[in-house]
Parts: C-alpha cells; sequence; structure tokens
C-alpha cells in the first residue's frame, strides 16, 4: 500500500481487552508509555476503531454508542491513542471527545445540508483537483487522515483510507496546473497528505516544484495535532528542500497544544516552513471568545499564525456543530483591539456551492460622506476621519 494508514479492523475478543487496557494504563501512567508510544507507525496501527475497545476506555453516553455504531465504512471512528489521551474521559463536553467521537445527531440530516458544501466538484477540471480561483488550485492527493473530525467538510470523500492518488490521475493534474499560467499557488490536502509515505509525497513535491510558474506551495493538514510524531527529521528534512513551502494546520482547541505539539511546529518552523492555522467554529467546543483567543495566544507561542476562523461548513449531518454566524462576529469584536493584530485572524464563511471564502467582520464604519468617514474603535469610541482633497 502506498499510503502510511491501515485500514484497522475492529478487534475482537481478548485482542481488544489487550488493547484497551495497554492505551488505558499509558493514559493513566504516562511514564510507563514505550518508546513505541512514540512511534507514528504503533499509533497508527493501534488506532481506537471499535465499540467494544472504547467502551473499555470512558464510560459512553447512550446517544454516542448510538453513534459509532452507525459510523461504519467512510469516516468510521478512528483516533490514535495520542489524541485520546487529550480526552476527559469524566467529562461528556470535553472538546477533544466531541470532535472525536462519533454521536447520533451526526445522522439528523437538515434540508439546507449538503453533500459538497464548497462546492469542489463543480469546479475540478480533472479528477482530484479543483480550481476555483484565478491563481490558485487544490490538489486532493488521498482520503485518509490520522484521525477522523466528526465535523469533516469532505466527508462525502473521506475515511475510505485507499491508497494515494495514482501516478496516472496526478499526471493529469500535473499536466493542468501546467498549462494554466495563472496559477502560481497549489494547496496539497485530502485527507492529509502527511498521511503518504515521505517518498511518495516527496514525488509530488519534486514535480510541482518543477513548474516554472508555480511560485508556492502550501500543505493543509491536521497531523501535527492528532498525531505531532509523525513530524520527525525524516520528514522535515524533505519538506525543506522545497521552498517557498507553506504548511496550514488546523487547531480546534488550546487543550491541544501539548509538548508533542510544540515540538512538532517548532522543527517545521525552525525548517523554515511559515505555519498557520485554520480553526472551525464549532458549537460547546471553541465558541466562546475566552477560549478562542486563548487558543490564538497559544499558537503564537508555538510559532503559528493564527490566519482563519472557519464558519463551519453545511456538510450533512454537522448541524449540531453549527453556530450562528454571530458568535463569529463577536468573536472578531472581541479579539480585534483586544490582543495583538498577529492573535486576529480572519473570520471567513466558505460560500455554500462553490462561491469562495467571504470574510465576515464587525462593522466599524459607521458612515461615509464626500471627503468624510465616521469610525468606531474596538472601545466603541467615534472618530472622524477626513480624506486628502
Amino acid at each position: 500500500m502506498d499510503g502510511l494508514s491501515v485500514t484497522a479492523e475492529p478487534p475482537s475478543g481478548s485482542t481488544a481487552r489487550k488493547l484497551s487496557s495497554g492505551i488505558a494504563e499509558y493514559i493513566e501512567y504516562p511514564d510507563s508509555r514505550p518508546d513505541s508510544w512514540y512511534d507514528w507507525r504503533w499509533q497508527l496501527k493501534n488506532r481506537i476503531t471499535s465499540l467494544e475497545v472504547i467502551r473499555d476506555l470512558i464510560p459512553l453516553t447512550r446517544r454516542e454508542e448510538e453513534g459509532i455504531k452507525r459510523a461504519q465504512g467512510r469516516l468510521a471512528m478512528a483516533i490514535t491513542p495520542y489524541f485520546f489521551s487529550l480526552i476527559d474521559r469524566q467529562d461528556q463536553k470535553c472538546p477533544i471527545r466531541k470532535q472525536a467521537v462519533p454521536r447520533l445527531e451526526e445522522f439528523t440530516l437538515s434540508s439546507c445540508e449538503l453533500v459538497d458544501p464548497c462546492g469542489e466538484d463543480s469546479h475540478s477540471p480533472v479528477p482530484g483537483l479543483v480550481h476555483r480561483y484565478p491563481d490558485r488550485a487544490l490538489l486532493i492527493v488521498n482520503d485518509s487522515c490520522a484521525m477522523y473530525c466528526r465535523y469533516c467538510t469532505r466527508r462525502r470523500m473521506v475515511g475510505a483510507e485507499h491508497p494515494p492518488m495514482p501516478s496516472d490521475r496526478f499526471e493529469d493534474a500535473y499536466k493542468y496546473i501546467k498549462s494554466k499560467k495563472t496559477i502560481r499557488d497549489v494547496l496539497i490536502s485530502g485527507g492529509d497528505p502527511l498521511m503518504m509515505k515521505t517518498e511518495h509525497l516527496e514525488g509530488y513535491l519534486r514535480k510541482l516544484r518543477s513548474i516554472p510558474h508555480l511560485e508556492m506551495i502550501r500543505l493543509g493538514t491536521r497531523v501535527p495535532v492528532t498525531l505531532p510524531m509523525r513530524v520527525d527529521e525524516e520528514l522535515v528534512t524533505m519538506l525543506r528542500k522545497y521552498h517557498p513551502l507553506y504548511m496550514s494546520i488546523h487547531f480546534s482547541h488550546p487543550k491541544e497544544i501539548t509538548p508533542e505539539v510544540t515540538k512538532a511546529c517548532g522543527m517545521l518552523a525552525d525548517a523554515g516552513i511559515p505555519l498557520g492555522s485554520q480553526t472551525v467554529l464549532l458549537r460547546g467546543i471553541n465558541d466562546r471568545p475566552t477560549v478562542m483567543k486563548k487558543l490564538m495566544h497559544e499558537l503564537l507561542k508555538i510559532r503559528v499564525r493564527p490566519y482563519y476562523i472557519y464558519q463551519c461548513d453545511m456538510a450533512m449531518g454537522t448541524g449540531h456543530f453549527r453556530t450562528p454566524v454571530s458568535v463569529g462576529i463577536n468573536i472578531m469584536e472581541e479579539l480585534r483591539g483586544h490582543t495583538t493584530g498577529y492573535a486576529v485572524p480572519t473570520f471567513v464563511i466558505d460560500a455554500p456551492g462553490g462561491g469562495g471564502k467571504i470574510p465576515v467582520t464587525p462593522t466599524y464604519l459607521i458612515s461615509q460622506a464626500k471627503g468624510r468617514m465616521t469610525l468606531r474603535n474596538y472601545e466603541n469610541k467615534i472618530y472622524n476621519y477626513v480624506e486628502p482633497d
């Protein structure tokens, strides 16, 4: 198999019991963790994928049990032991738990929800490539992730854990990008591109870097958060050969920023890779200004620049995660002027159907007349600005 990830068959009987008791011991007594705990291969091999295993690890609610039973096939439950160790096992509202453990609410669908909420399929000139904006393109190279977020916007395609994009399909995407000289920026996403073997990912990067008009390459990933041990010397040494290379990392809550994540981001930053965060606004997880501000501050401390806060997309089965847009605007109101500008991302709605990212901000422009603008600041004080003749 070309990819890193292994499709885990749900363990049964004594195997399940041994797995759950071992993980439970490592969670309770971190000092007892073997060296294998810090091996990303072990983490992937021992992902928590079955009701039998997770039932031994935390007391599940009825809605969680039913959600796990029904979340089969695509976007089934898969949680790395590392990420699971961050869960408060006694707190049903734990923000890590709510992102990782399926719930029955996922199967309550709304008429406004969409299979392809961002209209990616309708902007796909060749399979695996999305060309929506004039000067940049999205390359979807695989369908696997280390951990499956329950609010995934690409749930229509993510989770089958097939091998990465085959060479003939990548060649078609490569030829398209090469033929469009307006494309100066390619984002490699999935799934998660860091779930591929290092040499396989390097093959993509090497080929893309050979295109003269391609100025920059970005990687969109959550692996540094859910499987930080994957960021090793081999990977970082490879990545630094393909500058300018940027990385957008998906963070959701301050609890995710651990010593392991700090080390992974430090290695990437030391390799000269600018890091930005992408955060989805989620009900009951990060929808309070204090939580979001804390996350932004912690990100800056590990050299990750807050980039986007996304209004949760209208993907099928995600209604219980979505907040009113006013919640996001209020968060931005509590950030702008109340903390350093580096800690203030852009709040956007990815317009349903493929309209692209639309910034949504509080209103600071009160009125505008010829040669004069009336503005308010973060303290709600009013100021006039006179434009030049």
